[in-house]
């Protein structure tokens, strides 16, 4: 009897188990963007204004990055776009965490600050001289605050924007960053090499992703992947996510669609 009670108890287990709810599968897509035209240095700055003190730093013209080794190109935004035409993702919960922008060395770091719906975004300032950071957002409230020596301001975004969102520095006209709000977490910058990845994308369906470049002021029309054309529209395109890795390999984005100056 007591073989039996055991035996059926471990059934009703197993049975129990294998019932419950399904975790569901997730995918992850990564690339490496790459430049069509020659690698070059990128032009220094005319420092014009705080000569004493942003004269010290080897500031740059940061608006086209390409690594001489592998012609990757930093910078690049990719996300999964969810505006008109694109895909539809379920609810995301809010991350509601801190992402911070550093007035620093008289550059904005990092040049793109990626948060999604709730975060709060800090702009901070540890140089000695004084900064600010004009912001205008589209969803979010419009904001330039005057960020003083070791002083930090803090702005909640709590709507998603349509497209990244310029921020300057109206003291030192040279800097310049973007913040990217979505209503998903799913998106990635191109570091040094090129690389991006995104993990956690909903596996099984075929998603819209978009590529963004500040200098792609007329929009990414075409790119080439793994040597075959890929027509984009609107800087969008479509891929079918599978569950685990989808290397989507080489990204190449010709030269001409990016305007240096």
């Amino acid at each position: 009897m007591l073989i039996r009670f055991v035996f059926a108890m471990f059934v009703a287990g197993s049975l129990a188990f294998s019932v419950g709810p399904a975790v569901a599968e997730t995918g992850t897509v990564k690339a490496s963007f790459v430049y069509s035209g020659k690698a070059f240095d990128p032009a220094p700055i005319v420092v014009n204004q705080n000569q004493a003190f942003c004269g010290k730093f080897p500031l740059v013209n940061e608006r086209v990055l390409v690594n001489k080794a592998n012609n990757g190109i930093k910078n690049v935004s990719f996300y999964v776009y969810t505006g008109r035409g694109g895909s539809s993702l379920p609810p995301q919960p809010p991350r509601n965490i801190k992402v911070t922008l550093a007035n620093d060395k008289c550059r904005f770091e990092p040049r793109i600050a990626v948060l999604q719906a709730g975060d709060k975004l800090e702009i901070t300032n540890p140089d000695d001289i004084g900064h600010n950071a004009n912001l205008n957002f589209f969803f979010n409230p419009q904001a330039n605050p005057l960020i003083p020596p070791g002083g930090a301001v803090e702005l909640p975004i709590d709507k998603p924007e349509p497209a990244p969102v310029p921020v300057e520095c109206n003291i030192h006209p040279w800097m310049r960053a973007y913040v990217i709000a979505l209503d998903h977490p799913f998106v990635a910058v191109s570091d040094e090499d090129g690389a991006i990845e995104i993990s956690g994308l909903p596996a099984g369906e075929k998603l819209t992703f978009r590529i963004s470049h500040e200098a792609a002021d007329g929009g990414i029309k075409e790119i080439t992947m793994d040597g075959k054309s890929v027509e984009l529209k609107k800087n969008n395109f479509e891929v079918m996510v599978n569950p685990g890795m989808n290397d989507l390999g080489t990204i190449t984005i010709p030269a001409d669609s990016l305007k240096v100056q």
